[in-house]
């Protein structure tokens, strides 16, 4: 299976992209680099190194989970040992 990119067919001409259009589509990115949500989403991957986030220190990679998996697993052990003991 071939998944490298389409070559482009020889009989048709490659078009180009309108200058207005141009223009308002590196308006529209700069405004959306700019904004509030992009400067903060920019400031948390600065601040969080990639060592911290292959490896954390808890072990999980994602610890609310993991904690309410392990909250789950310990109240399931616990019911089936009550059931257990009244059987």
């Amino acid at each position: 299976m071939d998944l490298s990119f389409a070559r482009l067919d020889r009989d048709f001409a490659v078009t180009a992209m309108p200058t207005e259009l141009a223009v308002l589509l590196v308006g529209v990115a700069a405004r959306q680099a700019a904004s509030p949500t992009a400067q903060a989403q920019a400031r948390l991957m600065v601040t969080t190194p990639m060592a911290a986030l292959l490896a954390p220190v808890h072990g999980a990679f994602h610890r609310a989970t993991a904690l309410a998996l392990t909250r789950h697993r310990a109240a399931a052990t616990a019911l089936a040992l009550t059931r257990w003991q009244h059987e």
